[in-house]
């Protein structure tokens, strides 16, 4: 089948959607993830790094550790074909609810840059679960529930590119904070800063808009990783640690939210793959 010059290449792109018929880096990488996430939860009686359930919720420790278990569950699931789909659609509760409880804080500063980073993570993770139950659904066979359709996967999409100009802005807004964790060995700090920080705009921008989205959601996943690898693992090995990784309730929340993040920019990019790397002129087979 060929696909005029004239059409739209991300309206064409579920028509080869990836089926994938046995577990893929990124569905692994994501499972991964989401355990990762449930293990936090247990750890430190935390839905998330937005905190614990409000006091009006009776028996608020015993619901946040039901739900860390019903995570790690479902991230298990992830792993096996049967189980998959209901995985995906039990992690994006899970992030649903991490993402209101992520409201607050915007309501209390909603001109923060601080205020919205709880939600936008949340969004961030929620949209990769999305898009994963949409690149799942085809195993399961029956019709197709318009929250797995062309039009709801492409705003999951825009979702996730809006939080990555979000982060970028960040890295503009809290510059002197982002240089001071870039690691010693790499030079001009605060050039790094602003330059990932126009990355993730640009990368979210590409995504959102349709121009080059796989190469965006590409380079978005690659400088999602490399900020955990670089920033967050090393933390773990110096002594004393920076101030900024502390105390460790902090090193673990922030790399656990950070593999989360990388694992969701990798669904996406994985969603985009069928797509040609620049939209051309030319018909594609």
């Amino acid at each position: 089948m060929s696909i005029s010059s004239n059409a739209d290449p991300l309206s064409q792109l579920e028509y080869h959607f990836p089926v994938p018929g046995r577990i893929g880096l990124d569905r692994l990488f994501f499972a991964i993830a989401a355990g990762s996430l449930a293990i936090f939860g247990l750890a430190y009686g935390e839905l998330g790094p937005s905190g614990t359930l409000p006091d009006w919720i009776p028996r608020g420790t015993a619901w946040v550790d039901f739900a860390a278990l019903i995570l790690l569950a479902a991230s298990a699931g992830l792993c096996f074909r049967r189980t998959a789909l209901t995985g995906a659609v039990l992690i994006a509760a899970y992030q649903a609810v991490w993402a209101l409880l992520g409201t607050p804080a915007i309501f209390a500063a909603p001109l923060s840059f601080g205020g919205w980073y709880g939600f936008c993570e949340a969004v961030t993770s929620l949209a990769g679960a999305w898009i994963l139950y949409a690149m799942l659904r085809p195993e399961s066979g029956g019709s197709e529930p318009s929250i797995a359709g062309q039009r709801a996967t492409r705003i999951a999409r825009i979702l996730f590119g809006l939080t990555c100009v979000f982060y970028g802005a960040s890295h503009f807004a809290f510059a002197d904070y982002t240089a001071g964790m870039v690691p010693s060995w790499l030079a001009f700090p605060l050039g790094l800063a602003y330059l990932t920080g126009l990355g993730h705009i640009a990368a979210g921008i590409a995504i959102i808009v349709g121009v080059l989205p796989r190469l965006g959601a590409v380079l978005e996943a690659i400088m999602m990783s490399l900020f955990g690898l670089l920033v967050w693992v090393p933390t773990f090995f110096e002594n004393p640690r920076p101030q900024w990784a502390t105390p460790p309730h902090t090193q673990w929340s922030e790399l656990v939210v950070n593999l989360m993040l990388a694992a969701a920019a990798c669904v996406v990019a994985s969603s985009l793959r069928n797509l040609p790397w620049i939209f051309g002129s030319r018909s594609h087979e």
